[in-house]
């Protein structure tokens, strides 16, 4: 029985270690989990986010943006929106034409985000977006200091994020909206002191096995092997040997 558990232990600090080499370094106290890279010699390169000072940042097209949260089971991190230049309805990334991803990598907007454009134009009464006098957009610009300066700019819309149109980018400009508040899994019924801090959800999708150049390039050593891929030419990877399977979320054989 002794010799069972001291092999099972064995198994488990087995994994541990592998999962290890494969996560980066803690940014600050903020756990990096895997596939999320903050080096070139850590996580999974096509999921490359930064850390500045302790502090984790997502890098879009043309803007940079704090990451807030981060859930590994989810595959989910929410980032926070640009905030508003000075006493103005005009979010700081308006010059660059706000979030925008992209859609090569393997992130996008979730479903789980309210929109809320604000200082608009006419041109958004002919979308399909609510910009009605009652749109959930007029809540928050009449309740908060935060939005204080778009009362004077009486055109904003909210809708749900997600679709085609959205999965890649929160979209600002001079002939659409100058600004832009979003907030994740939003209760509209709920009083706005009860509502979250405005944030933007992203999900990943799940990474494929490491890329690897040869067999010492596969951190799970046993319980791998160095091989071509089949989907894509001139590229090898850390495939798991016959009875194992791959882990995304750990990002090891199990």
């Amino acid at each position: 029985m002794a010799k069972l558990l001291l092999f099972t232990a064995a198994l488990l600090l087995c994994a541990v270690c592998a999962m290890s080499a494969n996560r980066c370094p803690d940014c600050g106290t903020t756990p990096v989990p895997y596939p999320l890279s903050t080096g070139a010699d850590c996580g999974d390169q096509e999921y490359k986010i930064r850390c500045d000072e302790g502090k984790l940042i997502f890098d879009s097209v043309n803007s940079s943006y704090s990451i807030a949260f981060i859930s590994p089971e989810t595959q989910r991190l929410v980032i926070r929106p640009a905030s508003f230049a000075g006493d103005t309805c005009i979010t700081t990334d308006f010059p660059k034409q706000g979030i925008q991803l992209n859609n090569s990598l393997p992130f996008n907007v979730t479903s789980s985000n309210t929109i809320m454009f604000l200082n608009c134009t006419e041109s958004l009464f002919r979308s399909p977006l609510n910009c009605s006098s009652i749109s959930l957009c007029h809540t928050y610009i009449n309740g908060t200091q935060d939005a204080a300066a778009c009362v004077d700019a009486p055109i904003c819309c909210t809708f749900k994020a997600g679709g085609s149109t959205t999965a890649y980018s929160i979209r600002v400009r001079e002939s659409g909206c100058s600004a832009y508040r979003s907030f994740v899994n939003l209760d509209p019924n709920a009083p706005l002191d009860r509502w979250p801090e405005p944030g933007v959800e992203l999900q990943w999708v799940s990474p494929r096995e490491p890329v690897c150049r040869s067999q010492a390039d596969c951190t799970e050593g046993m319980n791998s092997t160095c091989g071509p891929d089949p989907a894509t030419a001139g590229v090898s990877r850390c495939f798991c040997k016959s009875g194992l399977s791959w882990d995304s979320i750990a990002g090891l054989c199990a």
